[in-house]
């Protein structure tokens, strides 16, 4: 409700005009004077000047803020329905997230920045949407400015009707002596009550347009951190993901399978050459023994201990192998315990964006107290 209070301003403002039309005597068809009328008229049509630009850059400020609403519940909707995976990749190509021009345009300038971070493997960073979505905006589109000083222009006006009704008052006061002087009261009484009606009104207008627009600005705030937050939960790409991690992973896995296929290999090549070299010492050793005796049968013990020793060495190659394999298993581990340091990682930065939002919020609260004060403080002087 605290965004539609601009809405007071209307009935506020017909009471004050009512009020000023009966002071002066308009619905009696009594006018005491024309001139006071004239005044009061003049300044309450500028004040309704101010408050219609105000109201229409609040609903401007409105239509933003409803429609981070809307879409920070259907995030959470889309969350939900996806198993809590991240969203970014049917938010990132969707044409239409944003249907206000200054949010669209702040997404789509952002949209643009996450490109820049996209690789084959991923995105090797990201950048944070309160850089193009943030409070600035809302000023823009809320005409933070032009509101923020309503409050002084408006106790600026009852001032200037006061002077005004005084230098109409003593204007028209005359004389030089105590009869003369008696007969110029009214005049002076008349310009007095200008002065006190523009100053009533002035001020009065100023302390609720003051409270009126702090507290559809505060709501807005509020409004964009639920959606801020909300975004980065679910939908604002992690850097890293689905880049150095994953091409880490892959490597691991294309590094095990070629060790696998290599220790096959090795095996399968020492069963092959050592039963070759057992066919040719039994063919070499009978055609020796046919031919020349026994005297080679040495010949054929040597040969057979060198049978012997290539299966040792495919022995070899094989523990050679089993330790490569232990190497990628140790490799492995070291990744996950990677994975556990960068999950770390991204609590400890979850929890310096809490404080620093905590110190935003504190900051907020104090430069509105001061600025409260500050005002209160003029205000004192003023008087």
């Amino acid at each position: 409700m605290r965004r539609r209070l601009y809405f007071l301003l209307f009935p506020l403002y017909v009471v004050a005009v009512f009020f000023v039309l009966f002071v002066n005597g308009v619905f009696s068809g009594q006018i005491s004077s024309v001139g006071n009328l004239t005044i009061n008229v003049a300044f309450l049509a500028v004040i309704g000047v101010l408050f219609l630009i105000s109201m229409i850059s609040f609903i401007r400020l409105n239509h933003c803020t409803d429609e981070l609403s809307e879409l920070t519940l259907q995030i959470q909707k889309d969350f939900q329905e996806a198993g809590g995976k991240n969203l970014w990749n049917s938010y990132r190509d969707r044409k239409e997230v944003f249907y206000e021009r200054p949010l669209a345009d702040a997404f789509r300038r952002y949209r643009l920045r996450m490109r820049r971070f996209m690789t084959n493997n991923g995105y090797m960073g990201t950048c944070d949407l309160e850089e193009y979505i943030n409070e600035d905006l809302l000023d823009r589109v809320g005409k933070t400015h032009f509101n923020s000083g309503m409050s002084g222009t408006l106790t600026g006006l009852g001032i200037l009707g006061t002077f005004l009704g005084l230098a109409l008052g003593l204007g028209s006061f005359q004389g030089d002596d105590i009869y003369t002087i008696s007969d110029n009261v009214g005049p002076l009484l008349m310009g007095m009550k200008v002065a006190f009606h523009t100053s009533v009104y002035g001020i009065f207008f100023s302390l609720v347009f003051n409270f009126i627009y702090r507290s559809i600005m505060a709501d807005a705030y509020e409004r964009l951190e639920i959606f801020l937050d909300v975004f980065r939960q679910c939908v604002q790409p992690i850097a890293g993901s689905g880049g150095n991690e994953t091409a880490m992973l892959v490597y691991q896995a294309n590094m095990a399978n070629s060790m696998k296929r290599l220790l096959e290999l090795a095996q399968g090549v020492s069963k092959e050459q050592t039963a070759g070299v057992e066919r040719i010492v039994d063919q070499f050793m009978e055609k020796m023994n046919s031919s020349l005796g026994a005297n080679f049968q040495k010949l054929g013990l040597i040969l057979n201990d060198a049978g012997a020793a290539q299966a040792d060495n495919a022995e070899l190659c094989r523990k050679l192998m089993e330790s490569v394999s232990d190497m990628a298993k140790i490799n492995n581990d070291m990744l996950n315990d990677l994975d556990l340091l960068f999950q770390e990682q991204k609590k400890l930065f979850a929890e310096l964006s809490e404080q620093k939002e905590q110190m935003s919020a504190a900051c907020q609260d104090i430069g509105s107290q001061l600025y409260t004060f500050g005002q209160m403080r003029n205000l004192y002087e003023k008087q």
